[in-house]
């Protein structure tokens, strides 16, 4: 049994994570500030699903809080951190920057710090499809640069990669970072597009489809990336020997730190998700074509070899099945 610290525990990913953990035997702590940047009722419907399991305690509080933060280090000793406490959103960014920076930055030094100072054996933590930004060729390799992102969410969590190599190469913390890519499932955020299109529909309401439906994304289900996040949890990065300053590679390191894309690996048209969500709900959408939102992107595609060969990642759940669930999910959660 291992003592983890989970941080974003009322959040989509988060909830789940915590949840399979307590199920193999480990002990939870979830940390979550519990803001409003999406339903808080929402938020505590997931905890009310932990709370009663002797082994999970719950912790309200900011990552970004320098008091507190230290103070949960020093009292719980954990063994491992998971930290996916973020501030999400791409279009949010553009509106209130100082979210990103607060959260995504000072809140991270927070655990990177609380992690050094109490022998912390491994850190996972959230980064994100978003850092390609405004890189073309497909599939995304972790072994690529992502030096142009378009959006301040995905530069901060580029800024994410590059403060954890400081930590894994000067006080030899071992850190890996997973590129999520396009998660959605049951208790999803209310801010996605699946979730926005569910809704919409269901009330009779037409659908903003952005870039006129020409977009892509590699849709992964959640039971699918939560199996990614607990294999890699288990797996402590070690220094690659390969590593050189000739050649050096992004995604490893002479230090114990590791990047990893944790996606489907098979894009979906946009407009095949919508069609496969209109047969899930026995409705068809009323469709508003728009142009490309500002820090969007047309496509994401993870290249994931690395982690399948490290972890045997292999996302096993098929668009099809994976809609299915959340509309089974969105209809009992909502009475739709």
């Amino acid at each position: 049994m291992a003592r983890i610290l989970v941080t974003g525990a009322a959040g989509f990913i988060g909830s789940h994570v915590s949840e399979v953990l307590l199920a193999r035997g480990d002990e939870v702590v979830g940390l979550d500030d519990l803001n409003d940047y999406y339903s808080v009722a929402l938020k505590r419907a997931r905890l009310a699903r932990l709370e009663p399991h002797p082994r999970f305690r719950f912790v309200r509080a900011d990552v970004a809080d320098r008091a507190a933060i230290p103070a949960l280090f020093a009292a719980e000793r954990f063994d491992r951190v998971v930290h996916l406490a973020a501030q999400a959103g791409v279009r949010y960014s553009l509106e209130n920057p100082h979210a990103y920076v607060d959260s995504n930055l000072v809140g991270f030094v927070n655990i990177l710090e609380g992690c050094r100072h109490h022998g912390v054996a491994h850190l996972v933590y959230a980064s994100s499809s978003s850092v390609y930004g405004l890189n073309t060729r497909m599939p995304f390799s972790v072994h690529d640069n992502v030096d142009h992102p378009v959006s301040l969410y995905a530069a901060s969590k580029k800024a994410n990669e590059l403060m954890a190599h400081c930590y894994s190469h000067l006080y030899g913390l071992p850190t890996t970072g997973l590129r999520f890519f396009t998660v959605y499932g049951p208790w999803g955020r209310p801010d996605m597009a699946l979730f926005l299109f569910t809704k919409a529909i269901l009330a009779g309401e037409p659908i903003r489809v952005f870039n006129h439906g020409a977009m892509r994304r590699d849709f992964t289900y959640v039971d699918d990336i939560v199996r990614g996040v607990v294999a890699t949890m288990d797996r402590v990065p070690a220094p690659d020997p390969t590593w050189t300053s000739e050649a050096p590679d992004p995604g490893t390191s002479t230090a114990p730190y590791r990047i990893y894309n944790i996606g489907n690996n098979q894009p979906v048209e946009l407009m095949t998700m919508i069609e496969t969500l209109e047969r899930a709900l026995g409705r068809e959408a009323q469709k508003i074509m728009l142009p490309m939102q500002a820090g969007d992107v047309p496509a994401t595609y993870a290249d994931v070899d690395d982690l399948a060969r490290d972890v045997d990642f292999r996302p096993s759940t098929p668009i099809e099945e994976g809609i299915a669930r959340f509309v089974e999910w969105y209809r009992a959660f909502y009475g739709a």
